[in-house]
């Protein structure tokens, strides 16, 4: 069963509406632990929307909160939002009393998958270069660096750029990359007021983004993903394939998996997989800048 939002739950229309937005879900009161637990029995026990959409509402701030620290990706914070309260429906579905927490805290990893996929998808491939060490980068960086006592967002020493990159057989260049992208600008996450789910960056507002923007940005989505995906016909077939397995896709080949495919050798498997990607670069840019 997916649950789906009624008519009275607040959407997201665009970022002009956004300050609506934010007074209207500060209006949804926080559920005590005996409430939320009376909510969650009713929704399992009963299959009673009603209570699964007040669970909802009452974290619809924290989806919120959430999204407003990837801000710095440079996507419409309008789908940011709304991808997060997706995150936040799927968390309130797959919640159960077993998890010996509170929803808020289940819910966090939730709202996070769903936004650090809508990120992946909407990055330009040629624009991020290989996507498998990317991905890698962007879901465990911050574990590692949590596992090695690293909690601040300092530029990190060599020798720990190293140990990831050696972990996740990566280039250390893109550790120390993905670390600065990760970190952005933590003056704003200052806490105002009396109420801790308060920063300044959310009292901040942006008037560069507006309707025409948000359209323009979709719209040059659409174009890369359709000129990308002419560019992959192009390509001969073994590289078109290496491409789609190694890059463009959620559980990336292995080399030794594609190297048995091709009865070739794992290091023939990435020299083939660079020359595909550069390839794939200039094809890319020679339509693009014949689009624009």
């Amino acid at each position: 069963m997916v649950i789906k939002p009624s008519s009275n739950l607040p959407l997201v229309v665009d970022n002009n509406g956004l300050v609506a937005y934010f007074e209207k879900i500060k209006s949804f009161p926080v559920l005590s632990e005996d409430e939320e637990r009376n909510l969650v029995m009713d929704f399992k026990q009963n299959n009673n929307l009603q209570a699964a959409h007040s669970l909802v509402l009452s974290h619809l701030r924290l989806a919120a909160k959430i999204a407003l620290t990837y801000r710095r990706y440079g996507l419409p914070l309008a789908d940011l939002i709304s991808e997060a309260n997706i995150g936040l429906m799927q968390a309130v579905k797959k919640f159960d009393l077993s998890k010996k927490v509170r929803l808020s805290t289940y819910a966090i990893w939730w709202i996070k998958a769903a936004i650090n996929d809508f990120i992946l998808r909407s990055w330009s491939l040629v624009k991020i270069g290989t996507v498998a060490a990317q991905k890698k980068l962007f879901y465990n960086l911050n574990r590692i660096k949590a596992r090695l006592g690293i909690y601040d967002n300092k530029e990190l020493e060599p020798s720990v750029v190293k140990e990831i990159a050696d972990e996740l057989v990566v280039d250390e260049q893109e550790v120390v990359d993905m670390n600065r992208r990760l970190s952005g600008d933590t003056s704003l996450n200052v806490t105002i007021g009396d109420e801790d789910d308060c920063e300044r960056q959310d009292m901040l507002v942006d008037n560069r983004q507006n309707i025409e923007a948000s359209l323009a940005a979709r719209q040059e989505i659409g174009l890369k993903h359709k000129l990308l995906m002419a560019c992959l016909h192009e390509l001969p077939e073994r590289e078109a394939y290496i491409v789609k397995n190694r890059m463009l896709t959620e559980t990336p080949a292995t080399l030794e998996e594609i190297g048995a495919k091709y009865d070739i050798s794992r290091e023939r498997v990435r020299q083939i997989e660079k020359k595909a990607f550069d390839h794939l670069s200039e094809l890319f840019k020679e339509k693009y800048s014949a689009a624009a």
